[in-house]
């Protein structure tokens, strides 16, 4: 399904009230949110998660969402309403959108805890795991997952506002076997190409892959890469 996205000032321009009802390319049905509905869609999303929000303030939330998808927005605020207890702030918005990127949960549970694990991970995840790495080393889970989580979600916010698709990109470990596992699963998931999993594996350009089944089935996989 295509996504529109909110065009505030022309919106602003029109008064209140949401745009008319449209159907997307495949003809379903969508329901397009005007600029006021969206403020309304804050200001009560956030007093169900405790807090008071004067109306300049989620105007303000709504101008600085301009240009993401009006699907991610919403699904995002639900999302708030569900697991927020507090006030409402812009990067709690931005970072339960949807975008490929894994949550800070995801991004924990794949990180390597040694130099045998191989993973195809994003530039946050590779850019959190270094500043956690020294606690990692000394034992120190709790501390160096919570210093993961903060920088993970900090910089998947930044990313989300220059608007950057999510980069996926190889780290290899020492176990050969291992390797393969992830990289193959890599390029399942539309990770990686197979062509660039093969040329980790074995140095070829992709088309012994092909001719030998190394990676049958999975030769059309699309990559994020």
């Amino acid at each position: 399904m295509s996504k529109t996205k909110i065009h505030y000032p022309e919106w602003k321009e029109r008064g209140t009230g949401a745009a008319p009802s449209a159907s997307n390319a495949s003809g379903t049905p969508r329901r397009d949110i005007g600029y006021w509905e969206l403020v309304d869609a804050i200001t009560l999303s956030a007093e169900v998660c405790g807090q008071v929000l004067s109306r300049a303030a989620a105007e303000m939330l709504a101008d600085d969402l301009g240009g993401f998808g009006e699907d991610d927005v919403l699904a995002a605020l639900a999302r708030c309403r569900l697991e927020l207890n507090g006030p409402l702030r812009i990067a709690d918005i931005i970072l339960r959108m949807e975008d490929g990127r894994p949550s800070p949960e995801e991004a924990w549970a794949m990180v390597p805890r040694d130099e045998t694990v191989s993973v195809v991970w994003t530039d946050e995840v590779a850019n959190a795991w270094g500043l956690a790495l020294p606690l990692i080393e000394q034992g120190e889970q709790q501390a160096a997952r919570s210093v993961f989580q903060e920088a993970y979600a900090k910089g998947v916010v930044e990313a989300r506002m220059r608007r950057e698709p999510v980069h996926w990109m190889p780290s290899l470990g020492s176990d050969p076997l291992a390797r393969e596992r992830v990289l193959r699963e890599a390029v399942a998931q539309g990770r990686l190409t197979v062509a660039h999993a093969d040329l980790l594996l074995n140095g070829s350009d992709g088309s012994a892959a092909a001719d030998d089944g190394l990676f049958a089935g999975q030769a059309d996989a699309t990559s994020l890469h």
